[in-house]
């Protein structure tokens, strides 16, 4: 089944389409400088103990799941 010239023209059209126009149009919109960050570290402190937790999880699983195929 051959590709028609018609949807081969399309598809290399929207292509450069996305790698020319697209990176223009971010480029000229970022000229701004970007805000300064205003966390206070609660984000930080809230991200840590959720990976704390999902230890904690594994390990229990790990645990009761051994426990498990020792008990007779």
């Amino acid at each position: 089944m051959a590709v028609s010239k018609v949807s081969f023209v399309a598809v290399f059209a929207a292509l450069v389409f996305t790698l020319v126009a697209l990176p223009a149009a971010v480029q000229a919109q970022s000229s701004a400088p970007a805000p300064a960050p205003t966390s206070d570290g609660t984000s930080i402190d809230q991200g840590i103990a959720f990976v704390l937790m999902l230890v904690a999880l594994v390990l229990t699983y790990l645990i009761h799941a051994a426990d498990l195929c020792f008990t007779f």
